[in-house]
């Protein structure tokens, strides 16, 4: 079980750096093609409806075995995404192939969390969510930096001839396609006692997300709201380091910086704070905290200070607040049915991940102060879904801690 567990933390902190690489110099790249700012959160919103609808079903399919399969069968649909998005040359077309990607790569992120679910116990679920969570957050910011850093050092430029942007998306999906030969060679099917010895249909997997509790149903709802913000402030950031005329090694390095505080977060406070009794609150008051935070932090007349300091605290919070949310969401799966529980999380995560770049690109355009305001609101609707969940958790709930 634990070589299993290691394999997963691995994975996914390859895959951070693999599918990250190319994020900060997709606002370049749009522009190199005379495509309008706007457009940038169209294709991620695209990518994200992708994964909202992908989610659920390779959940559902994964709960039928097979595990492995779908891991890789999703991530070929990335594969060939990203090379169409990279060498099509057409912005209605870049968005297709953004939809395509999001679809495929959604099937890692949720069959990997569903095979974490099964092989560890519910006292040591939140830990271990947290070091996945850390390794991908390190993982991505290893890629935002190597993205950056082979597209503006010379030496890399003449070797990899990434002064054509168009190279990135070659160079993603080759090693993308390293990353699916390592998941053949190291995951193993792990064998889970099924609550019923008829094998679940897809079709009747749609039916049961129709009827979840409905305490879980505002949680995942105060996680969209939570998602609309947190997705705004990650994206938007890369266009605002860019407005403010830093380059994408800047914006690497300060990416990775952040991958740096999440680990040290997911290591030394994860632990502690996956202890709290009333989780629920504490959650609520960390996105009551972020929301100040962001507030604040974008109205600095010193930008890059405030960034790399009083920014870093909310870091730390979201570092904090995925792996709680994730152990409190499989709490509700029964046994045999974590990937499609898991599914349904990522859908209502990716809906906040469709909706927000739209809205905040039309915000930004405005002014960006207003966009970062917006983010910080999300979080406020957030917890007060989150409270209204609170009310209508049953009993059991408060007796766990929760």
């Amino acid at each position: 079980m634990k070589k299993t567990i290691y394999v997963i933390i691995l994975l996914f902190f390859i895959q951070g750096i693999v599918h990250n690489m190319g994020h900060p110099i997709t606002p370049a790249f749009v522009r190199s093609l005379d495509i309008p700012d706007y457009m940038f959160g169209i294709y991620f919103s695209a990518m994200s409806l992708g994964l909202m609808f992908g989610a659920p079903l390779w959940g559902i399919l994964g709960d039928r075995g097979n595990k492995k399969f779908y891991i890789i069968f999703g991530l070929m649909f990335y594969t060939v995404g990203q090379l169409i998005f990279g060498y099509i040359g057409n912005a209605t077309w870049m968005v297709v192939a953004r939809l395509f990607s999001g679809f495929g790569v959604v099937s890692a992120t949720t069959l990997f969390t569903a095979r974490l679910i099964e092989v560890t116990s519910p006292k040591d679920r939140a830990r271990y969510f947290a070091y996945v969570a850390a390794s991908s957050t390190l993982g991505g910011s290893i890629g935002y930096w190597f993205g950056g850093f082979i597209t503006t050092n010379p030496q890399m430029i003449q070797l990899l001839g990434t002064d054509d942007f168009r190279r990135i998306f070659l160079y993603q999906p080759i090693l993308n396609m390293v990353y699916i030969v390592m998941i053949a060679l190291l995951l193993d099917e792990v064998k889970v006692k099924k609550t019923s010895t008829r094998q679940p249909s897809i079709l009747q997997g749609f039916k049961e997300i129709a009827h979840i509790d409905k305490s879980l149903f505002l949680f995942m709802l105060s996680m969209t709201f939570m998602t609309i913000g947190a997705t705004n402030l990650s994206k938007f950031i890369d266009i605002y380091f860019f407005d403010l005329n830093y380059t994408p090694q800047d914006l690497g390095t300060f990416v990775m910086a952040t991958g740096i505080v999440s680990l040290l977060a997911s290591i030394f406070i994860v632990p502690f704070a996956a202890r709290v009794k009333r989780q629920l609150l504490f959650i609520g008051l960390m996105h009551i905290a972020a929301a100040f935070i962001v507030f604040w932090v974008f109205r600095s007349n010193q930008f890059m200070l405030a960034i790399y300091t009083v920014y870093m605290i909310y870091v730390i919070f979201r570092t904090i607040y995925v792996p709680l949310e994730q152990s409190y969401i499989a709490t509700y799966a029964k046994e045999g049915q974590y990937g499609g529980m898991m599914g349904l999380r990522q859908s209502f995560v990716s809906i906040g991940m469709v909706i927000g770049p739209i809205v905040g690109g039309v915000l930004y355009n405005i002014a960006p102060i207003v966009q970062f305001d917006f983010n910080a609101i999300m979080f406020l609707l957030g917890v007060i879904l989150l409270f209204l969940s609170y009310t209508l958790k049953p009993k059991r709930g408060e007796s766990s801690g929760v």
